[in-house]
Parts: C-alpha cells; sequence; structure tokens
C-alpha cells in the first residue's frame, strides 16, 4: 500500500495539532481539538475545512454541455453561466460511480468537482465518454487546492478580505452559484457551496497560493468565532442535513431512485446519457429499497451496517448514525423497504443485540435559519 497523499495545506494542520485519518488515500485532518466543539463552531460562526483532496475536472469546447447531458444523468445544458448543479454519473446499470457538483463557468466551460477516492475513476470515465465530441477533457485535481469557510459568520469572514465592490458580490451570491473573485488578493473561484447544512463558501484556487489564503482566512475569521474544522464534524453537520456520503449511502450497487435522487435525473433531455436505460426500468418498476430518516426515541445511536426491524423482521439497515449535536438526538439514515419508509413509522434499530426504538422522519433532520 503507497501512502496517503497529502494536501498543499497538510503543515498547516500539522502545526495546529491535527489528527488524521487515510482518506480516500489522502491523510486528511480528522479532527484539531473537539469535534464537537468543531461541529458547534459550524452552526453558530464558521469553521475552516481543507477540502483540497476533491477533485477537480475541467471540460470545455463548442459541445461541452452536449457531452455532460450524455455522461451524467442531470440535464446540464439547461445551467446558466455562473450556477452550479448536483448531479451523479452512473454506469450502464444505473449504478452511481459518483455524486458530483458542476460549475458552469461559460458556455462551452465546465468545472466538474467529484469526490475524493472517486476523482481519478470520474475523470477517466468523462475522458472515455468524451470520444466523438468536439471537447477536451483536463483533471486538474492535482494542481487545484480548495478551501471552504462554513457557518453563518462565513460573509462576514470573507468581507475582511475583499474589496468594496467583491463584498457586494460575496453578500447577493446565491446558493450554488459561482463567480471569479479576489480574496486576500488571490484569483480565486468563489462558489456559495457546500456539504454542512450552512451558509457558506468554497475557494478553488493553485496549490502554492492555498497556504497563504488558508492563514489570511484563519486571521479574518479570529474576531468572528472560526476554528478549522475537520473531517469528523464534517460527517455529523452532512448527516444533520440529510446529505448522501459515497460509500455510505451511495454506491455502485445503488441507483438514484432507492437515494431519492430521482428528481435529479432528467429523462426530458434527448441526450442518451449512461445508464438511462436502466434507470427508466428501475423508475417504471420502483425501487426496491428506499433511503430514510431514522430518530432515535432513546438516547443511543445507531451506526451503518446496523439492521433496521419491524415485530423482529428486519426490514433494512443503517447507512449512517451517531447522536446529533445540534438537537441533541441519536439521528441515522437508513435503507429500508419502500413499505416502512412512510413519516412515523416506528421501527427498531438493532444494536448489538439490543433493540433500540427509532421513528422514520422527514429529511433533512436539521435546517438552518434563513
Amino acid at each position: 500500500m503507497s501512502d496517503p497523499k497529502k494536501t498543499s495545506l497538510h503543515a498547516k494542520h500539522a502545526e495546529l495539532g491535527a489528527s488524521f485519518t487515510d482518506f480516500g488515500g489522502w491523510d486528511m485532518p480528522l479532527k484539531y481539538g473537539s469535534e464537537l466543539a468543531e461541529h458547534k463552531a459550524v452552526r453558530a460562526t464558521a469553521g475552516l475545512f481543507d477540502l483540497s483532496h476533491m477533485g477537480e475536472v475541467w471540460v470545455e469546447g463548442p459541445e461541452a454541455a452536449k457531452f455532460l447531458n450524455s455522461a451524467l444523468a442531470g440535464n446540464m445544458a439547461i445551467m446558466a453561466v455562473g450556477r452550479a448543479k448536483y448531479s451523479v454519473i452512473c454506469n450502464e446499470a444505473g449504478g452511481i460511480i459518483d455524486d458530483l457538483i458542476t460549475y458552469r463557468r461559460g458556455e462551452e466551460k465546465f468545472l466538474v468537482v467529484p469526490n475524493a477516492g472517486n476523482a481519478p475513476v470520474v475523470a477517466a470515465a468523462l475522458a472515455e465518454r468524451a470520444a466523438g465530441f468536439d471537447v477536451v477533457v483536463t483533471d486538474a485535481s492535482a494542481d487545484t487546492s480548495l478551501i471552504a469557510v462554513q457557518g453563518p459568520a462565513s460573509v462576514a469572514i470573507l468581507h475582511e478580505l475583499v474589496d468594496e465592490a467583491t463584498k457586494s458580490l460575496v453578500s447577493d451570491m446565491k446558493y450554488y452559484a459561482a463567480d471569479d473573485a479576489t480574496v486576500a488578493g488571490f484569483d480565486v473561484l468563489l462558489a456559495r457551496t457546500g456539504y454542512t447544512g450552512e451558509d457558506g463558501f468554497e475557494l478553488y484556487l493553485p496549490n502554492d497560493q492555498a497556504p497563504a489564503l488558508w492563514e489570511a482566512l484563519m486571521n479574518a475569521g479570529a474576531n468572528h468565532g472560526l476554528i478549522p474544522a475537520g473531517l469528523a464534524c464534517r460527517d455529523s453537520l452532512r448527516l444533520e442535513a440529510g446529505m448522501p456520503l459515497y460509500g455510505n449511502e451511495l454506491s455502485l450497487e445503488g441507483n438514484p431512485f432507492e437515494a431519492n435522487l430521482g428528481p435529479i435525473v432528467s429523462f426530458k433531455k434527448e441526450e442518451d446519457f449512461t445508464g438511462r436505460k436502466a434507470l427508466e426500468a428501475i423508475k417504471a418498476e420502483g425501487a426496491k429499497k428506499v433511503l430514510v430518516g431514522l430518530k432515535g426515541l432513546g438516547r443511543r445511536a445507531g451506526r451503518g451496517g446496523y439492521p433496521v426491524s419491524v415485530d423482529g423482521t428486519q426490514i433494512g439497515a443503517v447507512t449512517s448514525g451517531q447522536p446529533s449535536p445540534t438537537l441533541g438526538y441519536p439521528v441515522a439514515l437508513a435503507y429500508v423497504e419502500p413499505a416502512f419508509a412512510e413519516i412515523g413509522t416506528k421501527v427498531d434499530v438493532d444494536l448489538r443485540g439490543k433493540p433500540e426504538a427509532f421513528e422514520v422522519v422527514a429529511l433533512p433532520f436539521y435546517t438552518r435559519a434563513k
């Protein structure tokens, strides 16, 4: 096994006393001190994340939109320049290779952002599927860093580092939008996106500039309650927000309809995208299992892989679960048989031989105040 890769910010994390973990082949900060304190900071003030393990694949050319409509399940052609769209890339059987965000940077220019461990696979799949299209696919993952500022104070923190004109751009930017901006003197792609359920921004820039930008953001955020945040709290934050994680809720064995992602699959577009026929059949037949939210009625949390049952008969399994720091009770995502997916259904989660009462609830568990 080769050693995990390090981001351009690895030394910064070490200076801050981070605990590291291997995530998708990268040596990433799990936490810096208390993961609970980091979680609460993102909900109340702000957290600073290194997401440089994510991939960045540029798709450019006259047929860029048409190509992406053939490669991805969503309709990228209808996206306006400056906006972003969540989608999935599937195999011929309708299995999910990855979930990803695509930014439209021009009429003929898109940025596709896959997850860390899947980035090489997605880049290779896009390059292969580009055959016959007038496009150029460029994998810029190795040269690009990504820093995220997440939390209610994120706008105020960025305002400390931009000029007057850019302050308006930051404040007025819509959710799932992006624009070029200068932050702390660095030219970045600034996107109002994130994976925490809070307001926040993601900043893309070259690797060699990332450490200085990280430092500038840390300094600017000092008076706004910002602290560095690791993968542990990112997982608890996304779970509260009901956001799926590849490898837990999403996989090659699953499909978008099971994962409640049916609305992002476009059958209206004319392109015969990879997996279309299989997904049309799955939609027509109905999903054999459904992803639901579970609220613990006791204090003990369910974890990934724990069986879910009704009257002693297993009807599904937990994919992610832990106590919710914000809500004060255990929450979990689980796949269950469709007959048991209705809100209010009472189920048991097998906690190592002991049944614990849970209830099916609407997702997300947590929604930030607007």
